[in-house]
């Protein structure tokens, strides 16, 4: 994985699936028209071989075959020109994901919750086969008549490529049931769904029933970040997000992002970036022309 400053593309937002969830096949897919997409839905990518670049909120990820992309909902993501694909797309929304059992939860805050360290998984060509079957199938009760329950048993079955996309990585199964992984995926959670609304650490503190001090420490064991820059992180990914794909004013961005004035907001922005936002967009701007 790179980071990308190569392209600069109009972002569409993802269109709505019928039921949440679909599944595509790739057959040897070129994309002659490449669009950057703001996800809508949980996406998974098995690719079984094929070219190009996939980029991802600002990261190049070369495709070659024998692994497994994931996205969550919000990033941005597009191909270059002229990547081919054979494998699988699966997309599924939250509301989706409640028909699985309550138990396979974990394995899904594992993976999605911070997405960014897990983006990309290679598939050892002695678990490829099992992956593929286990894709294939989900395609084809998808493409097969509607019948009572049928949701359930697709819920059934992206529970078990869940369960075995988390095994591919032994660090991921490490995190089941660990107390301490619990309490850092569900600090992950709330900081993607509230860094519109706080920033601080003590808000999600409370939320969480422990210390700040005890969730620093948590943060560090499990991620050699503090929770401090762990929010400023996600705030500085969707900071990017506004100033590259829209045309919302710095000074809009900043009290979107829970920032007391543009002042703040630009003093953070070039802390993390060594840019100003609006020196950031210039420059974004002139890579696309």
């Amino acid at each position: 994985m790179e980071q990308s400053n190569t392209i600069s593309l109009p972002v569409t937002v993802e269109k709505d699936i019928k039921d949440s969830f679909s599944v595509n096949l790739l057959n040897n897919q070129t994309l002659d028209s490449p669009i950057s997409i703001r996800l809508k839905y949980n996406r998974i990518f098995l690719i079984k071989d094929g070219s190009g670049i996939l980029y991802i909120d600002g990261a190049a990820y070369p495709v070659s075959g024998s692994e497994i992309f994931l996205l969550a909902k919000e990033q941005i993501f597009s191909f270059s020109k002229h990547s081919t694909l054979s494998g699988y797309e699966l997309c599924f929304g939250d509301c989706f994901w409640e028909k699985t059992p309550a138990s396979v939860n974990n394995c899904k805050a594992v993976l999605f919750n911070n997405t960014a360290d897990n983006q990309h998984i290679p598939v050892p060509f002695s678990g490829y086969q099992n992956m593929d079957m286990l894709f294939n199938t989900l395609f084809l009760e998808h493409e097969s008549e509607d019948y009572i329950n049928k949701t359930d048993a697709m819920a059934a079955y992206l529970k078990v490529i869940m369960i075995k996309t988390a095994n591919l990585n032994a660090s991921l199964t490490k995190a089941y049931d660990n107390f301490e992984k619990q309490i850092y995926r569900q600090f992950l959670g709330l900081v993607q769904k509230q860094f519109h609304t706080t920033h601080d650490v003590s808000d999600f503190a409370s939320q969480l029933n422990i210390s700040t001090r005890k969730l620093s420490g948590i943060c560090k064991r499990n991620s050699n970040k503090g929770p401090k820059d762990i929010i400023s992180l996600q705030v500085i990914t969707e900071a990017k997000r506004a100033l590259q794909f829209s045309t919302k004013p710095v000074k809009e961005i900043a009290f979107e992002l829970n920032f007391n004035s543009p002042e703040q907001f630009s003093h953070f922005f070039k802390k993390y970036t060594n840019f100003s936002p609006h020196l950031y967009r210039l420059d974004f701007v002139k890579i696309g022309m």
